[in-house]
């Protein structure tokens, strides 16, 4: 998977450089390539931004040089997205359409944001972190990209497990437990230690529910919809046709 990231501080990326992302980066699994909008800026200066038209604080990315930086790494097949909190909300179903993608291009906007004709004109897609603002993109375009690349395969030695953490199956992942058997009093769950994977299955499912119950209701409420409406599809398909 090829993924370019445009932005005004490069020096920012460089967990990059670390860990998982770096082993793909070098097995040639993943191509992550960071530039910088103000080496496309005119001028001595090479000033990258100016004051909003029709007044207000801040100041606004100019399109000039986003747009000459985004035509030196555009291809035929990039999808390019914006970060931005005006943007949809990101959540696992997007990482996941975003992780078919061949060539991603991250536009992190800064300031008060990017000139709307570069948004209406360029961007594919805005998407945002979560309802909070931050004085920047880098930080959010180094979630997204961290949460896309798990799904490129090679890229996790464990890919099964994508199919059991949290928000997979629209609930949040069970406890987790190591070595050793006891820890400050407390020991592993019985049924962990049991070998039965049957009773384990049960167990994780059980917990699944409990957790998500606990920490966010709003998911677990969703998931009962969802389990009811499926539940009465399946009856329904079951169920003999009235002569």
């Amino acid at each position: 998977m090829k993924i370019d990231i445009l932005t005004l501080f490069p020096e920012m990326f460089s967990p990059l450089n670390y860990s998982i992302i770096e082993r793909a980066k070098k097995a040639g699994i993943l191509d992550i390539k960071i530039t910088d909008i103000r080496d496309f800026a005119k001028g001595k200066h090479q000033q990258c931004d100016d004051y909003p038209y029709g007044g207000g604080a801040g100041m606004v990315m100019l399109p000039e040089p986003i747009y000459d930086c985004l035509k030196s790494v555009k291809l035929p097949n990039s999808h390019i997205v914006c970060m931005s909190a005006k943007g949809n909300l990101l959540n696992q179903a997007k990482v996941e359409e975003l992780s078919k993608h061949e060539h991603l291009i991250i536009l992190c906007g800064h300031y008060e944001g990017i000139d709307q004709r570069i948004l209406d004109q360029e961007v594919d897609e805005e998407i945002c972190i979560g309802d909070y603002v931050l004085t920047g993109g880098e930080l959010p375009a180094m979630v997204l990209l961290d949460a896309v690349v798990r799904y490129v395969p090679n890229v996790l030695t464990g890919q099964d497990s994508l199919n059991e953490e949290s928000f997979s199956n629209g609930l949040l992942e069970y406890p987790q437990y190591t070595r050793p058997q006891i820890f400050n009093g407390e020991s592993v769950p019985d049924v962990l230690m049991s070998g039965n994977h049957k009773e384990v299955d049960k167990w994780r499912k059980a917990k699944m529910l409990e957790v998500t119950k606990k920490n966010r209701p709003d998911l677990f409420k969703q998931y009962l919809k969802t389990e009811k409406a499926k539940a009465k599809l399946a009856k329904k398909c079951t169920e003999k046709p009235k002569k």
